[in-house]
C-alpha cells in the first residue's frame, strides 16, 4: 500500500481513520487484513480509498477491475457487535441505500434518478453506477468490511458491461469528497438505527428506507438463484430479513441471494 495525498477533507471529518492509496490490489483485502492484524488501530468507520484498484472483487467472486482514475474503490470497516447476528444480512442493503442517497445528493435538480437494484447495486438512470460487497473480517465476526466501487470518470468505452454507467457518461462531475462523506454519514446513521432497534429493520425505519429507494419493487424480474435455477415473477416487497419477495401466480418466494434482472 502506498499512501497518496489526502484529497478528502470532508470524508476525513466523518471517518474514524482514513487511508488514501495511490493504488492497491483490493481495498477490501487491505482493510480486512489491517483490521485483523491490529483491531485497536482500526475503529468503527475506518476507511481505505483509491482511484486505482487492480484486483477488486464483486459479488459471487467476480473480478472488478477499472482503468486507473476512472472510478473510486472505497472500503469501510463497520463494527457491529451491538447488532444481532440474525440482522446482519441488512448490512449490504443498508450500504446500497446509503450510497444511493449520496449519489442522489450529487444529482439534485439535474434530472437524474438514483435508485437501488436489490440487493445493493446502485443505479443511475436505471444503469449500474456502483456495486457493493460486504465481507466479515476473518477471525473477527463482529467486524465487517463494506466495499463499494463507484464509476466516476469512466468512459463508455471503458464500461465493463453495456448495462453500466458512470457520472461522466451521464454528463456529471462527481464531488468525490462530498460523495464519500455523505455515504459514510448515511451508512453510520442507518446501522446505528438498526442497532438501537435491536435489529428490527421495520422498527428502525431501515426497511422503509431501503424499499423507498429500491427500483426492483413492482417490476417483473428474473432471479438467477444459487444452484442454477431461475425464478421469474413480480418483485413484491422486501421482508423483515431483507429478502426479496417474488410473486409468481399465487406463490410467494423469499429470495435471500441471487442476481436480479429487471425484465420490464
Amino acid at each position: 500500500m502506498t499512501a497518496a495525498p489526502n484529497a478528502y477533507p470532508l470524508t476525513e471529518s466523518v471517518a474514524a481513520r482514513l487511508e488514501v492509496l495511490v493504488s492497491t490490489g483490493s481495498t477490501n483485502a487491505d482493510l480486512a487484513h489491517a483490521a485483523a492484524d491490529a483491531p485497536k488501530e482500526w475503529p468503527h468507520l475506518s476507511v481505505i480509498v483509491t482511484d486505482d484498484q487492480r484486483s477488486g472483487r464483486g459479488r459471487l467472486d467476480r473480478s472488478w477491475v477499472a482503468p486507473p482514475g476512472s472510478g473510486l474503490a472505497v472500503s469501510v470497516l463497520v463494527r457491529v457487535g451491538a447488532l444481532p447476528t440474525r440482522s446482519r444480512g441488512w448490512i449490504p442493503l443498508v450500504a446500497g441505500a446509503a450510497m444511493a442517497r449520496a449519489v442522489a445528493a450529487q444529482v439534485v435538480g439535474a434530472g437524474h434518478d438514483a435508485r437501488v437494484k436489490w440487493p445493493n447495486d446502485v443505479l443511475l438512470d436505471g444503469a449500474k453506477l456502483c456495486g457493493i460487497l460486504a465481507e466479515v473480517v476473518p477471525g473477527h465476526p463482529d467486524a465487517v468490511v463494506v466495499g463499494a466501487g463507484v464509476n466516476t470518470r469512466m468512459t463508455a468505452e471503458q464500461l465493463p458491461v453495456p448495462t453500466a454507467t458512470s457520472f461522466a457518461i451521464a454528463g456529471l462531475e462527481a464531488d468525490e469528497d462530498r460523495l464519500l462523506a455523505d455515504y459514510l454519514t448515511a451508512l453510520d446513521e442507518q446501522l446505528r438505527a438498526l442497532e438501537t432497534a435491536h435489529g428490527d429493520a421495520a422498527g428502525a425505519g431501515v426497511l422503509a428506507e431501503v424499499e423507498a429507494l429500491c427500483a426492483t419493487l413492482g417490476r417483473e424480474v428474473a432471479v438467477s438463484l444459487p444452484g442454477g435455477t431461475t425464478l421469474e415473477g413480480r418483485a413484491q416487497r422486501i421482508d423483515p430479513d431483507g429478502r426479496l419477495v417474488v410473486v409468481t401466480g399465487l406463490t410467494e418466494t423469499a429470495v435471500a441471494a441471487g442476481d436480479v434482472v429487471h425484465v420490464r
